[in-house]
């Protein structure tokens, strides 16, 4: 299913390897939008159906999730 995701790679990928997997998306059809290389290794795209199925068999990449908003409440002013 086409969309956003974050896909993260292993520890093991060099910086190379995701410029390369970076170039696929954007020749592709997809978009990456945002990179990641301090905490996690990847990046964050629109990728097209069939880059996801490619994707996710790979043995270079550790996840892919989809990426969203997430938030949380806040901080319930009773408790301190």
């Amino acid at each position: 299913m086409s969309g956003k995701y974050i896909v993260v790679f292993k520890d093991s990928a060099t910086q190379e390897q995701i410029e390369q997997y970076a170039e696929e998306v954007n020749n592709g059809g997809g978009e990456v939008t945002a990179r990641y290389d301090t905490v996690i290794k990847g990046f964050a795209a629109y990728l097209t159906g069939s880059q996801l199925q490619n994707f996710q068999g790979d043995d270079i990449i550790d996840y892919i999730e989809p990426d969203h908003v997430i938030s949380i409440p806040p901080p319930d002013s009773a408790i301190q």
